[in-house]
């Protein structure tokens, strides 16, 4: 299961900037440094990545934005920083997450780019630096200290905070008279009505992101509770059971299947967006799932000629988004251990990533920094700026969550019954346990 994990985490980079590396390649006989070294004419830094520098008339948001705080970096420091990139034909039967573990623990670069399951992996084996030391750590929300804290080091942090939502056609319930969904007993409402009124199915889904109504139904009361730390605890040392948490999640995703609302087999085959994203764009289907980006870019649903509203998936605490966390780690053993340091620290700061959500316009890391966001994300951005949210990945968590979530759920859409989803987790767990 592990192995194929590493396939479907390449979605939760940040912007989302990898997802056509999911299934992308490597040398089967080990790895090797694309790069050759010039040599040194002046101070360098080595990322690892999945994009390369913005080209003239490229029009990649994402990589204007970054390249516009490292560009910051490198003036204030006088140094380059040199990415060194992944791509298929270079890799041809390895993950961008294998990639990355082979590269950070044979110390071959000295920044990375990292997924939620490498950011577990690696902090627990002690290959990455504690960024608490950065200056710009004070500055942080909570979300990121949560999600990417390993033994009480914080081993990685994004630029931005991926949020989920459900992506709703106000246009067609205000047609039929439906309140956006706040429980999942509402949405199970909505989509009776909408089935009664010709709309064949009333979820667009895709193969990676129903997990995220696992997410919420599981997590709601564990991270707005109060107690998330002496739940995590109960879980990490098996005094809990993740099947108890994420059971009521997937009898309710089987709920949907069973009724209609969501086809499971269709689901199974769809890649993200561009499965289920042209009935939707189309008024066919009036609720799909994404990122908080999708609303921003019109190719996906930046321009949908229809009102949209972006808000959380149901949950017994009403909507909540559900956030999925990557970031940027320092190789431990890195070469150029603190020009990186200062790299990372500056990339960090409230300037650099002002900066970088104004161009983007999503959340920043950092709680000193907000811009304003589309209207149609006001309802999910309300929520996150009120600490309400659940997260899809957590490095505090023995079991890697999103990954092994999102396998499991595609188990179910081809079958699998809930006590045998519910099996697996219990054995994800047994394996935690072990010494």
């Amino acid at each position: 299961m592990k192995s194929n994990t590493n396939k479907l985490l390449a979605f939760c980079l940040s912007g989302i900037a990898a997802f056509s590396m999911a299934s992308c390649a490597g040398k089967p006989d080990g790895i090797e440094n694309l790069i050759v070294e010039e040599p040194d004419e002046g101070k360098v830094v080595n990322l690892f990545g999945p994009m390369e520098k913005s080209k003239p008339g490229v029009d990649n948001l994402s990589r204007t934005a970054f390249d516009r705080t490292i560009s910051i970096a490198e003036d204030s420091l006088g140094l380059t920083v040199e990415y060194r990139t992944y791509t298929a034909e270079n890799y041809q039967e390895k993950t961008y997450d294998e990639v990355i573990l082979d590269r950070v623990r044979n110390d071959m670069d000295d920044l990375y780019l990292l997924n939620p399951d490498t950011i577990q992996i690696l902090g627990e084996e002690g290959e990455l630096l504690d960024l608490y030391t950065l200056d710009n750590a004070k500055n942080l929300r909570e979300i990121i200290k949560t999600a990417n804290t390993v033994d009480g080091k914080l081993v990685a942090i994004p630029q931005e905070i991926v949020v989920h939502g459900l992506f709703i056609n106000k246009d067609m319930f205000d047609q039929y008279g439906l309140l956006l969904p706040e429980t999942p007993e509402d949405l199970l409402e909505c989509c009776r009505v909408l089935k009664e009124n010709g709309i064949e199915t009333p979820i667009g889904a895709n193969r990676w992101w129903l997990e995220n109504f696992v997410f919420a139904i599981a997590y709601a009361d564990l991270y707005n509770g109060g107690h998330t730390q002496e739940e995590i605890e109960a879980l990490n040392k098996g005094e809990r059971k993740y099947s108890d948490y994420m059971r009521p999640g997937f009898e309710y995703l089987q709920e949907l299947i069973d009724k209609g609302y969501v086809d499971a087999e269709t689901a199974y085959t769809y890649e993200a967006i561009e499965g289920e994203g042209p009935d939707f764009l189309a008024q066919k289907t009036p609720i799909v799932m994404a990122y908080w980006s999708a609303a921003n870019t019109e190719t996906a649903y930046g321009n949908p000629g229809f009102n949209m509203q972006v808000i959380g998936f149901p949950s017994s605490r009403g909507q909540m988004p559900v956030v999925s966390m990557t970031g940027y780690g320092i190789n431990a053993n890195a070469h150029h251990l603190e020009d990186t340091k200062a790299v990372l620290d500056i990339i960090l700061s409230d300037e650099a990533l002002q900066i970088y959500a104004e161009t983007n316009q999503v959340i920043s890391p950092s709680k000193n920094v907000e811009v304003e966001c589309a209207p149609a994300l006001r309802p999910l951005n309300d929520k996150v700026q009120d600490n309400v949210y659940v997260l899809g990945s957590n490095a505090g968590m023995k079991v890697e969550q999103w990954g092994n979530t999102c396998l499991i759920v595609r188990d179910l859409l081809n079958g699998a019954t809930i006590d045998e989803c519910m099996a697996k987790f219990d054995r994800l767990q047994e394996e935690s346990l072990k010494p």
